[in-house]
């Protein structure tokens, strides 16, 4: 992955978050995607979300619960198949969210991490 591409998917991510989309971010993600979370644990009772449906469901109830939600891009970090996208939450906290690439595009695995 190019820094170029890296800077335009974190891009795209962080505006679909904060438009409130929810389409618009799973599409960035596989079917069979896995999804961890410590937030996802608390709020679910289970940190490791399975598959489109699951995550949609997850996401869906998350904006609707905070609609104030937004995102503020600090830095992208680019590896090999994967990228890490370091943000703030509207509550000011960090965040790294680590997404994995399968070879269609899609995101296949992302962990969220919080400061």
């Amino acid at each position: 992955m190019t820094p170029q591409a890296a800077q335009a998917f974190a891009k795209e991510w962080i505006d679909g978050w904060n438009a409130h989309d929810a389409e618009r971010i799973l599409n960035h993600y596989a079917e069979d995607i896995v999804f961890l979370s410590p937030v996802a644990q608390a709020r679910v009772g289970n940190g490791r979300v399975e598959g489109i449906a699951a995550l949609g469901s997850y996401w869906r109830s998350a904006l609707a619960a905070m609609p104030d939600l937004r995102f503020e891009l600090k830095e992208v970090l680019v590896g090999h198949d994967c990228l890490t996208i370091l943000y703030r939450n509207h509550l000011r906290g960090l965040v790294a969210e680590t997404v994995e690439f399968a070879p269609s595009g899609k995101v296949i695995r992302s962990w969220a991490c919080y400061a």
